[in-house]
């Protein structure tokens, strides 16, 4: 059960004054549903309204705050005219305007004769000091209230700054005092506050310098922040290591088969991450292990021999992809191994319905399907294996911690391997694989041949199109890669269906499309004919990423390359290079680039070392945008920045480690403190695997 003390925060958004029905679900778009997250949503610039000139001294384009004598209404002389109130202060004339205002209220908010303190942008029209809807207009005994520095917290259309302003004011009040879970020593150490002050401190910036991360009381913040997510995930791995495994071992005789059947021998690094995954498998815990490569490095292949293991033993296993094609991809590379060895294949998507789902499910259930290649489509309800012992998760940044716990809950004791093609920065890699062992493939398949990487502006795209037509006449298949499926308003970019067009019209019919709106069975279609006759040329967005194997093809063309992550176009340029051909990849940019996007540009025309390449993407992008934004395997973080608190997040894994090992169960005072700490940042699942106390 959630703290009591925490109720107050944990309450819907709609429970702050001011937030009714129309106005609540907007502050809810933009921050979540409880008070607790307006606590998160910090500000991102201030408006000081401390400088208050004489009218004569009022610079235009500043805010000001002003104290005048109301002179007289002048009202509209139509509809569409505004209403003016003229004031004065001995020293000059300030006219402030109002649209579609209602007489009466101006009458009574700003009656002639009066004195008033008005706060807002200063402007000169035709030599006139005027002043368009003041942010603020109060009698002058409450001129202390004007004459402060205001937070601005980013808004979403139709939702007031002010509304937002008060609904966090609103929110710090209801902030309890809790227990401290940090060690007193480190805090004074640190200079730190209190948790409750911290939080008062970062929503009253003074100055801008109070905005960055740096700050004492947001790295407090952060650090509560990345300590409740490292003490979660050791929880989790103590959990798992509490549950007993079961010991899978083979003779090696479907593995020697396997061996046999491949045209490569196996690399170093392949080796020596099989031996790790066989050493799992023959212990008796479970396995909770992450197999990180980069493009090409032959990850499938060593999971296929692990699972080959499983199977050995007379078990079943299990390999879920995020898209329909990556789960056909896997089918169609691992055919050819697997029949040479004996092991029978299935494949399960959503598309498949019907008496074939059917045959499927029976052949599953009844021990006819010794390996099961599918999606997400995996872990449904009606889907029963014989014995699944062994799981494999490709591209586990496409799923959250609790589907793989769905996959696990599919057999007994499942060991679970869990892949990533998108090499991992080591900041990133403790807080979303923290509960994980990691073997790294970081070499390449011999064979293999370096990509030529050129940057080109945009402008010498006729150039390129001629390019592309003489690499075709040689015999390539090319990669066309657009950001957009269709043309908007507001990003004026190259859509993939208007560049199919004028491509098809240059180079003819053999050009094919594929993006994320089309139907999986005509995405498949797209990608069969560009694998084998019928296309040479395929247009697509980036839900070609991950995966596709296309060994014809050895040129790529990324239209807009400065608008995608290295990392993302690190995995795009992985998609050629596939064959015995030399590649090329070539990135047209839309001029003028930036400093930081030559820079970054330049990292992928020298590097092809994908971890090397996750290192500076979020050296220069910041762990927000990483891997795509808010993928649902990797933790959110609201206070915490990792590219700004790498020390801090150590500092919280050690901490975390310490208190694992003196209160395995949270039980003591700090302990119960830490509970809480959980709660608030709503690892709620986590608290409930402890001993209740």
């Amino acid at each position: 059960m959630r703290p009591e003390c925490l109720y107050p925060l944990f309450a819907p958004v709609s429970a702050l004054p001011g937030l009714g029905p129309r106005l609540a679900p907007l502050v809810e778009k933009i921050t979540g549903a409880h008070v607790v997250d307006l606590l998160w949503h910090l500000p991102v610039g201030l408006v000081d309204r401390r400088f208050m000139p004489t009218l004569d001294q009022a610079p235009a384009g500043r805010v000001v705050t002003l104290k005048v004598h109301v002179d007289r209404h002048m009202a509209p002389g139509g509809a569409r005219r505004p209403y003016r109130v003229v004031c004065t202060d001995g020293t000059g004339i300030l006219t402030l305007v109002f649209f579609h205002a209602k007489g009466d209220w101006l009458e009574k908010t700003l009656p002639a004769g009066s004195e008033r303190v008005v706060s807002g942008v200063a402007e000169r029209f035709n030599d006139d000091l005027q002043m368009t809807h003041p942010d603020h207009i109060v009698p002058v005994d409450r001129l202390d209230e004007v004459m402060t520095v205001e937070a601005v917290y980013p808004l979403t259309a139709g939702l007031p700054g002010k509304v937002m302003v008060k609904a966090v004011r609103a929110a710090l009040e209801r902030a309890p005092d809790l227990p401290e879970w940090d060690d007193p020593e480190f805090l004074r150490r640190r200079g730190w506050p209190s948790w409750r002050e911290a939080l008062g401190t970062v929503h009253a910036p003074q100055r801008d310098s109070d905005l960055i991360p740096a700050t004492t009381a947001r790295s407090r913040l952060a650090y509560d922040e990345l300590l409740a997510n490292q003490l979660a995930l050791g929880l989790v791995r103590a959990q798992m290591r509490k549950l007993s495994g079961r010991v899978i071992a083979g003779d090696g005789r479907l593995r020697r088969r396997i061996l046999d059947s491949l045209p490569f021998r196996l690399t170093e690094a392949q080796l020596r991450s099989l031996a790790e995954i066989d050493a799992d498998l023959e212990a008796p815990l479970r396995m909770l292990r992450l197999l990180q490569g980069d493009v090409g490095s032959g990850k499938t292949v060593v999971a296929l021999l692990a699972m080959a293991t499983a199977v050995e033993s007379g078990c079943q296993a299990a390999l879920m992809a995020p898209t329909e094609i990556l789960a056909r991809q896997h089918l169609a590379t691992l055919q050819g191994p697997a029949e040479a060895a004996g092991i029978r294949l299935g494949l399960l998507t959503g598309r498949d319905k019907g008496k074939a789902r059917e045959k499927i499910l029976a052949d599953l259930a009844s021990g006819g399907i010794d390996i099961l290649i599918g999606t997400h489509a995996l872990f449904q309800e009606g889907v029963v294996f014989r014995d699944l012992a062994f799981a494999v998760i490709d591209e586990q940044h496409r799923f959250g911690v609790h589907q793989r716990l769905d996959l696990a809950a599919k057999g007994q004791a499942v060991d679970m391997l869990v892949m990533t093609a998108t090499p991992i920065p080591r900041t990133l890699m403790l807080t979303a694989y923290g509960d994980m062992d990691v073997s790294r493939l970081d070499g390449k398949p011999p064979g293999r041949k370096p990509i030529a990487t050129r940057v080109l502006p945009l402008a010498r795209l006729d150039d390129v199109v001629e390019g592309v037509r003489r690499a075709i006449a040689g015999g390539a298949k090319v990669y066309w890669i657009c950001p957009l499926v269709e043309e908007s308003e507001k990003v004026d970019l190259a859509a993939a269906a208007d560049r199919h067009a004028e491509l098809v019209e240059r180079l003819g019919p053999r050009v094919g499309l594929v993006h994320g709106k089309m139907k999986g069975a005509e995405k498949d279609r797209a990608m069969a004919a560009f694998a084998g006759t019928d296309l040479d040329l395929l247009v697509a967005t980036t839900v070609i990423e991950v995966g596709v194997n296309v060994p014809e093809a050895t040129v790529m063309v990324i239209e807009h390359a400065e608008r995608f992550g290295l990392a993302q176009l690190h995995q795009l340029r992985g998609r050629i290079g596939r064959g015995d051909r030399a590649s090329s990849c070539l990135l047209l940019y839309g001029g003028p680039l930036s400093e930081n996007g030559k820079a970054r540009l330049n990292i992928l025309r020298e590097s092809e070392d994908g971890f090397l390449i996750a290192e500076e993407d979020l050296r220069l992008r910041g762990a927000g945008e990483l891997l795509g934004t808010r993928q649902s395997g990797l933790p959110e973080f609201r206070m915490a920045d990792l590219t700004s608190h790498s020390d801090l997040l150590a500092i919280a894994r050690d901490d975390a480690r310490l208190i694992l090992e003196t209160d395995p169960e949270l039980q003591g005072p700090r302990g119960q403190a830490l509970r809480t700490l959980l709660y608030l940042f709503e690892r709620d699942g986590v608290v409930k695997t402890l001993r209740s106390g």
